[in-house]
């Protein structure tokens, strides 16, 4: 009776992984071989086209696709970067249930609502090319590539290269309040409540590590080879950590509109976890911080607007 049972299932196997397969092969998107709707692309997903093939479930998503996200590119001295509009919105910030209370740190509570207007914020981490066509040298210790993000930068150099970005272009560039960086990481109003930026597998979204793992071979990686998270952004869980406008605080349990921090302080707030950091550190509610000054080979920046 078993064998009767498992041999039509065995049948179906092979015309679920070429249903299946197309989608994931050649897909712009990966969440259009997401069939499951869970974040990650994996077997599952074998196993939820069977499930359309018995009649068992409905092959329309949940939803409708949502319109694409709008872009604004920039082009300084022959080196483009795009920045991201992140449609305003409400959230819950800080160590929300996916987040697992096992790994976060006590300064991720209270979680607490806040609400922020619509910015943009870039699709990519400030690369060497750029950050060298504005400043004229590179501090990075990672150079064999234009495409990396530029890192040995303080929260200090970030914003001399602001003021001269910002000078050479006529645009008001800045760093993301943390509250701006913590939305935009979670996919802002299309946030799908992942662990990480654009997934729950990290591996999928983030070049991470240290003695315990990762795959980022110990140094930074060019950037958006990874998938993007719901915004279409890419790497900000990983590769390096971003400086934040925002001195660093606890968080208070009241609901707050547009936050940018307290106005003075020792330390500065970055976030996103690096190439030289367990995958706890690249939860999209983890909140670091260092003096402004602080030069690491870790940290990095991205650009808001």
């Amino acid at each position: 009776m078993k064998n009767v049972l498992l041999k039509p299932l065995a049948a179906l196997l092979p015309a679920a992984i070429m249903l299946w397969m197309p989608l994931y092969c050649q897909a712009d998107d990966y969440h259009f071989a997401d069939v499951n709707h869970d974040g990650e692309v994996n077997l599952s997903d074998v196993n939820a086209v069977i499930d359309v093939i018995l009649g068992k479930s409905d092959p329309t998503p949940p939803v409708d696709p949502p319109a694409p996200v709008e872009t604004r590119t920039f082009v300084f001295n022959g080196v483009e970067f795009t920045m991201v509009q992140v449609e305003g919105g409400t959230f819950e910030m800080g160590a929300t249930a996916e987040q697992d209370s096992q790994m976060a740190w006590a300064d991720e509570y209270p979680t607490h609502q806040v609400t922020l207007s619509t910015y943009s914020i870039g699709e990519t981490e400030v690369t060497q090319a750029l950050w060298l066509a504005v400043m004229d040298t590179l501090p990075c210790r990672f150079k064999n590539d234009p495409m990396l993000p530029v890192e040995s930068v303080s929260w200090n150099d970030c914003q001399e290269f602001i003021s001269r970005l910002n000078t050479l272009t006529g645009m008001s560039f800045r760093l993301p309040t943390e509250a701006e960086w913590e939305y935009a990481a979670r996919g802002g109003n299309r946030s799908r409540k992942f662990q990480y930026s654009g997934s729950n597998d990290i591996n999928t979204v983030a070049w991470w590590g240290n003695e315990k793992g990762g795959n980022s071979a110990y140094g930074t990686n060019r950037v958006a080879q990874k998938l993007p998270n719901e915004l279409g952004i890419y790497d900000m869980s990983g590769n390096v950590w971003e400086w934040c406008q925002d001195w660093y605080r606890s968080y208070a349990s009241t609901p707050q509109t547009n936050p940018t921090g307290p106005s003075s302080g020792q330390y500065r707030i970055y976030r996103g976890g690096s190439w030289n950091n367990d995958a706890k550190f690249c939860r999209v509610s983890f909140r670091y911080n260092n003096k402004p000054e602080a030069k690491l080979t870790s940290v990095g920046l991205r650009l808001a607007l």
